[in-house]
């Protein structure tokens, strides 16, 4: 599939035409690496799908090595299971300053979801996505936007953290499940 620009209009009648499949909620996830605009992206489909509240994987992750079958099990078991029996959704945010998990958020009611993150479109979520969006650019770029947000300290965590991603896609194959292939160095259009 080749990488298209984000038209959030498009995305958002994809939504719309698609069937729920969790409970009464349809679930949008937008996956790929670290640093390839996922966050923007769902921020700016969320607004447009009439601010539909998203949830963001970093606040499931267990820190810089939290990319494994703990995180699908906590994101299941706290909003998707929740949702799809109708019930209000919330999760224990990880605080990455303290090093473990503090808060929790509820995830407001709403009839789509939108999840973002590196295992967002993981294959344990498949049977309960309405849209599975992929965003990607180059390794380099990700890198340069992760250290410009993060700063360079971070680079150690950054390299590491792209290597659990590489293994983690290649087994799950996650891109070539992907409803939609977004570029992330194209500007969103509506």
């Amino acid at each position: 599939m080749r990488p298209a620009a984000a038209d959030v209009a498009d995305l958002v009648r994809r939504v719309g035409a698609a069937p729920p499949r969790l409970g009464a909620v349809r679930l949008v996830v937008v996956d790929g690496p670290a640093g390839s605009g996922k966050t923007t992206l769902a921020g700016l489909l969320a607004a447009a799908l009439d601010d539909a509240p998203v949830v963001h994987m970093d606040d499931l992750y267990e820190g810089w090595t939290g990319l494994g079958r703990d995180v699908w099990a906590r994101l299941r078991e706290q909003v998707l299971d929740p949702l799809a029996r109708g019930h209000a959704a919330r999760y224990q945010r990880f605080d990455w300053d303290q090093d473990r998990f503090d808060d929790w958020v509820d995830v407001p009611r709403h009839d789509v979801l939108v999840v973002e993150g590196v295992g967002a479109a993981a294959a344990p979520v498949d049977q309960l996505s309405s849209l599975r969006v992929w965003v990607e650019v180059d390794r380099d770029l990700r890198l340069d936007r992760g250290l410009a947000r993060d700063g360079a300290r971070m680079s150690a965590h950054w390299l590491s953290w792209s290597a659990l991603e590489d293994a983690h896609f290649a087994e799950d194959g996650t891109r070539g499940r992907a409803d939609v292939v977004i570029d992330g160095t194209l500007p969103a259009s509506r």
